[in-house]
């Protein structure tokens, strides 16, 4: 259950830092707020492979 609730507090973490973001920083631009929402996304998936993935 440990792993599971590491993977629910990890996503919860990039829902916040993407809706974060879009509501301090982006609100009225649609293009840049798709742009940086990939890049956020990109971003947590790179440090879920390169640091919490177990082999």
């Amino acid at each position: 259950m440990g792993r599971q609730a590491a993977a629910v507090l990890y996503v919860l973490g990039l829902v916040v830092v993407v809706v974060g973001v879009d509501i301090l920083f982006f609100r009225h631009h649609l293009l840049e707020r798709l742009i940086v929402n990939v890049g956020i996304v990109l971003v947590f998936v790179a440090f879920y492979f390169r640091f919490l993935k177990h082999p």
